[in-house]
């Protein structure tokens, strides 16, 4: 193992997952869906705390594993509104939150198409959005978060890095050519003040100011 990956998998071991979330992995590796690595989870924790969180929107629930993450970081009164195209994947978001403490009312499972469920969302009626779901659609998603997110709210898109594909350019299948296209576009967007992390699978976070 070089150094570099030696560093990465220290990083992401310096905290340990509980039960809860060791089981919610269990059951996402079941479900074929991948979820947020533990850095990633812990950066995600702590920015919903810091910036005092109150309303979030997730973009790909998976086995509930972020969205775990994203409430214990928010105060008692914080909600999470998550959506999913997979019942199956809110069924099991259900238990995993559920094993987590968590009452029904902290989490607002939407199932269905993101690009059909975010218009319908509250215009800067958000603290945070967080973009986890199909790689192809992150530019739309991008577009949709920057409108839903209030002034000072956080943007946070997991697989920024997506395996080490995003910084090689000989890479340009669909999804990382996505991916790319909505880096460069928060770097370019003036109203966004970005920094990507290393952390899982890279982390970019970003946030909005008035323009």
């Amino acid at each position: 193992m070089t150094t570099d990956a030696a560093n990465w998998a220290y990083c992401e071991d310096f905290v340990p997952e509980d039960t809860v979330l060791l089981e919610a992995r269990d059951t996402a590796d079941q479900l074929g869906c991948v979820p947020v690595h533990p850095g990633a989870g812990r950066v995600l924790q702590l920015l919903a705390r810091i910036s005092g969180a109150r309303s979030v929107v997730e973009i790909g629930t998976g086995a509930g594993i972020s969205t775990t993450y994203l409430l214990r970081g928010m105060g008692d009164a914080g909600v999470v509104t998550t959506i999913d195209v997979e019942p199956e994947h809110h069924k099991a978001a259900r238990r995993t939150l559920a094993a987590g403490g968590f009452a029904p009312a902290r989490s607002r499972l939407i199932t269905g198409r993101a690009l059909d469920v975010l218009p319908r969302l509250t215009d800067a009626g958000y603290d945070m959005v967080l973009i986890d779901a199909r790689k192809v659609e992150y530019p739309q998603y991008l577009e949709q978060a920057v409108r839903l997110l209030k002034v000072g709210g956080i943007l946070a898109i997991d697989n920024s890095l997506w395996h080490g594909r995003v910084p090689d350019p000989a890479q340009r299948d669909e999804e990382t050519t996505a991916v790319r296209q909505t880096l460069k576009a928060v770097r370019q967007d003036e109203t966004l003040e970005p920094m990507l992390l290393p952390s899982g699978d890279g982390l970019l976070v970003a946030v909005k100011h008035a323009a």
